[in-house]
């Protein structure tokens, strides 16, 4: 026989054990409960329609009139989609914001499983002069909203929504109320339970304290959240991996065409396998061939070639992740900065699950918009923070990119330093230096007595910070607006040095630019009213939210105070309101009160002041705020230099 020809034969011959080929279709329901309502609407688990059939009762479905309806909200389900965790709702009720709120225009989402989409709908605001928002229950975050004007010279005949008489917006992230509520709904698990989902063939996603969604691993299909996953039987696996590799040979310019056709299969011991070369039949009897030597050899062979097509599939899949992640667009950002792209490490998908136990939630450090944190440790033995970024939708693919370059092009002792990024995994992942001693915002609102934060340090980190977003601002190679200031996003490092993170939103600007228009983003008692307004981020914009900072650090109050009529309100607000009424001291912090001198604090407040003035054009820039911190930092350490030499010539003479 050819030889060639036996080698192909050869490699049909793999021991797998024999199994029929066919399966049933995976159940997307338990056993037992119906699958469908009204007009071909498949209800998946975790949702049901009977006692039994769903996970609990907040995933509950009653069918009405053939309709179904999701039991807890009231809400009619036009269709699930299991793959992507979401569901299309109807809803079409919506609110004027003259009328009062009922029952029918209002759903509210908290403490239930659901969201509102923010990747499948839009916020629309719609007649004259209408400014729009979006804000979750605690009102502690505008996530965007827009304005709409009607103007008699500007009349438009179109059905376009372009700000004349109608504006819209992105969707929130993850809302749970609105008074006009969208189409789609995610929905999710409650991560208690992903001991109990985790099943075979799944894989899912969760952190600490936040959602849980399984879905199957590449090449199964069926609910992720029931009985697992269905992929191939283990000979059809065998088979399609064998044709694999016959595909390989074939395109090796082998003379001898095959037309392969498995005959009939019936032990391990005896294989009958029809080939037809040419129009020829033979017959191949292998009986015992896993017992001798040349079975062990062409096993051994055959195995060494299912690693190697193995390989060469995770090298494809590696790729394809990187394309999706932005890979390429990275490339492209970085050849435009000189040096840069040296600087960026390239981490493996290995090496970072090593380094993070496999994302163990144990080594979770926090969670926020843009992914979660991970504490990790490299082989060299190297502390690392790895962001586990969400998953990048095109729409966001930019933004994420965007983060890497402009960490990769800032070189500042008070900015925190990404060391790489690892955009071979299904979700991208980024790896910074490790900050140790937590956020600005634990110290200053979970105050621990036995470690206080001192004025001087509070002193200290607001002319970091300051000259952090100075060098921002004006001495990096492209001025950036970080648009997201707030005591969360400051880090502290050894001896409590004040590290500015999460570029997420940044921009760069040119040179000559003195805005950007966005849409609206950032966190409540942060926000600068003017970008509010006009949608329009400058300098001056941070130089907002620093102020707010500025005020933590005076008064030890977070951004959202509530007055003594128990009324929520900007901390931003009340303190100008104490200001013009000259009741600063009554709600200066401790450590203000007791170490700060008079000048120095009312120095500071007058700086917040100005920062926080509702004209951006009247706010100082932040090398100005630097500059003047700067000062005051000095003048505080001159004076405590003369007050302790003060004191030891005092104890001086008292000895004498």
């Amino acid at each position: 026989m050819n030889l060639q020809l036996l080698f192909q034969v050869i490699i049909l011959l793999l021991p797998w054990p024999i199994k029929s080929i066919a399966k049933a279709p995976p159940h997307l329901t338990k056993p037992n409960c119906p699958s469908n309502c009204g007009n071909n609407v498949t209800i998946p688990f975790p949702f049901g329609t009977g006692e039994n059939c769903y996970f609990d009762q907040r995933y509950a479905i009653d069918c009405k009139s053939n309709k179904p309806i999701l039991r807890i909200i009231n809400l009619e389900v036009l269709e699930f989609f299991l793959e992507k965790s979401t569901m299309s709702v109807n809803q079409s009720v919506i609110r004027s914001c003259q009328d009062k709120i009922t029952e029918a225009s209002f759903v509210n989402l908290e403490k239930l499983p659901f969201y509102f989409s923010y990747h499948d709908n839009i916020f629309s605001g719609i007649g004259c002069n209408n400014l729009a928002s979006m804000s979750p229950a605690d009102h502690d975050f505008i996530l965007g909203g827009c304005l709409s004007i009607c103007d008699p010279r500007n009349k438009t005949d179109d059905d376009s929504c372009n700000g004349i008489g109608c504006c819209k917006a992105g969707s929130a992230e993850a809302v749970q109320d609105w008074n006009q509520v969208p189409v789609i709904l995610d929905w999710w698990i409650p991560n208690s339970s992903f001991g109990k989902l985790e099943k075979d063939e799944s894989h899912c996603e969760s952190d600490e304290s936040g959602p849980l969604r399984c879905s199957c691993k590449e090449k199964y299909h069926g609910n992720p959240y029931l009985h697992g996953c269905q992929g191939f039987s283990k000979l059809e696996i065998g088979l399609k991996a064998t044709l694999r590799v016959l595909k390989i040979l074939m395109s090796m310019r082998i003379e001898l065409p095959l037309a392969l056709k498995i005959c009939s299969v019936k032990t391990m011991k005896e294989a009958t396998v029809a080939l037809l070369p040419n129009g020829r039949k033979f017959k191949l009897n292998v009986e015992g061939i896993g017992s001798g030597l040349l079975g062990s050899f062409l096993f051994a062979g055959v195995w060494w070639l299912r690693i190697w097509v193995k390989k060469r599939e995770d090298i494809k899949l590696k790729e394809k992740f990187f394309k999706r992640n932005g890979g390429l667009l990275l490339q492209k950002q970085l050849t435009s900065f000189d040096g840069s792209i040296d600087r960026c490490k390239l981490f493996t998908t290995k090496e970072l699950d090593k380094a993070t136990d496999h994302f163990n939630v144990n080594r979770i450090l926090g969670q926020g918009g843009q992914g979660t944190v991970y504490k990790g440790m490299l082989a060299d033995g190297r502390i690392v923070a790895v962001k586990k970024s969400k998953i990048v939708h095109e729409g966001k693919l930019e933004e994420f990119i965007n983060e890497v370059v402009i960490l990769l092009q800032i070189n500042h002792r008070n900015v925190v330093k990404l060391l790489g990024c690892c955009l071979e995994t299904e979700v991208p992942l980024l790896v910074y230096e490790f900050i140790s001693n937590g956020t600005l915002f634990q110290y200053l609102h979970d105050q621990n007595e036995e470690f206080p934060l001192t004025w001087e340090m509070r002193l200290r980190i607001a002319t970091e910070v300051a000259g952090s977003l100075s060098y921002l601002h004006s001495a990096a190679s492209m001025p950036i607006y970080h648009r997201d200031i707030k005591s969360t996003n400051i880090l502290l490092g050894e001896k409590y040095k004040a590290k500015v993170a999460d570029f997420g939103t940044s921009k760069f600007i040119a040179i000559d630019q003195t805005h950007v228009t966005t849409k609206v983003q950032g966190t409540f008692g942060y926000l600068d009213p003017e970008y509010f307004r006009s949608g329009q981020f400058t300098d001056k914009s941070d130089v907002y939210s620093f102020g707010v900072v500025l005020v933590e650090l005076l008064t030890g109050q977070k951004p959202i105070i509530l007055t003594g009529s128990k009324e929520a309100t900007g901390l931003a607000a009340y303190f100008i309101l104490s200001m013009e009424e000259n009741r600063l001291y009554d709600f200066l912090d401790d450590q203000a009160l007791k170490v700060g001198q008079k000048e120095e604090i009312m120095t500071i407040a007058n700086l917040a002041t100005r920062c926080l003035n509702l004209s951006g054009k009247r706010r100082p820039t932040m090398k100005e705020v630097a500059m003047e911190l700067e000062r005051i930092q000095n003048e505080f350490k001159h004076y405590k230099k003369i007050s302790m030499l003060s004191k030891f010539v005092m104890r001086l003479g008292l000895v004498i």
